[in-house]
């Protein structure tokens, strides 16, 4: 058995009945193993899988062929913005700033990969000049939510002796709040400019962007003494594509069409559970807080 089939259903649904386990024996599925009942299961790839996933596509589940070979991974790098909180942080600041619209229209094209990185973050950070820098603070406390499942994604692999790293695009004041509050182990974004309190509107150099993050899974995979096949990257953005593509399970979760055409593994409907069930760890192992 090379690859397995995993299905995962959209949390709450319970898209995984007795509709689809007869549609999978109907196709030449052999039994399936459920990683939790009546959400995820996994099954060995079988002949009749395309139209078997042709007949499911309406429904929502995510469903990927995972190699069954170093499934459980060492180490996790993970985006940020849109992947492990809710929200991207640059366009919270940016409403503070007056020019929420603006930059939040800068952010989506970047994301989609239609803009260049680093310039369209030097664009948008330069409308954030003259922002007071304890907004930070009271953004971190009333507009940023953690992605459901995060915790729990973080507290598992870390249990199971994984090594965690938050690397993002966004900035540090953020990272080193959001990281503390996951349990990561380490985390690296941008440093934004201060002057007496206020944002300059500059932005450290160099900017932390798609070749950085790359650079940072092969760095830390290699102070670990592990290969990048050993490693796990997920994430949402066009800036995502490199590490989501270097490492052994690169996954792309509820991202932009760009990132979604180019990653092997995709969640669309799951929330960050799904990265565990990918590994194949059943429910029952789940460490730290859980989704119903």
């Amino acid at each position: 058995m090379d690859c397995v089939l995993v299905l995962i259903a959209a949390p709450g649904s319970g898209a995984i009945g007795a509709n689809v386990t007869g549609m999978l024996r109907g196709f030449g599925a052999g039994a399936p193993r459920w990683l939790a009942e009546g959400e995820a299961l996994e099954v060995p790839d079988f002949a009749g899988r395309d139209d078997f996933l042709a007949a499911i596509a309406a429904l929502p589940l995510d469903a990927n062929l995972v190699p069954v070979a170093n499934r459980r991974k060492r180490l996790l790098v993970a985006d940020m913005d849109s992947t492990m909180i809710e929200q991207e942080c640059i366009d919270e600041l940016g409403v503070a700033a007056g020019a929420g619209e603006r930059i939040k229209q800068i952010t989506a094209r970047a994301m989609r990969g239609e803009l260049d990185f680093e310039d369209a973050l030097r664009e948008r950070v330069r409308l954030l000049k003259g922002l007071d820098t304890g907004i930070i603070d009271t953004i971190l406390r009333e507009r940023i939510s953690l992605m459901p499942g995060a915790k729990t994604l973080v507290a598992t692999m870390k249990a199971n002796g994984a090594h965690t790293a938050l690397v993002s695009g966004g900035f540090t004041p953020f990272t080193s709040k959001v990281a503390g509050a996951l349990g990561f182990d380490e985390h690296q974004a941008n440093g934004l400019i201060v002057a007496d309190g206020l944002l300059t509107g500059e932005v450290d150099s160099p900017i932390l962007g798609q070749q950085a993050k790359l650079d940072a899974l092969r760095r830390i995979s290699a102070r670990l003494g592990i290969s990048t096949a050993d490693a796990l990257a997920v994430g949402d953005g066009a800036n995502d594509l490199a590490m989501i593509g270097e490492a052994g399970m690169g996954v792309a979760l509820h991202a932009k069409p760009q990132v979604q055409a180019l990653a092997k593994l995709r969640v669309n409907h799951g929330d960050l559970t799904a990265v565990l069930y990918l590994q194949g760890y059943e429910k029952a192992e789940f460490v730290g807080p859980q989704l119903p």
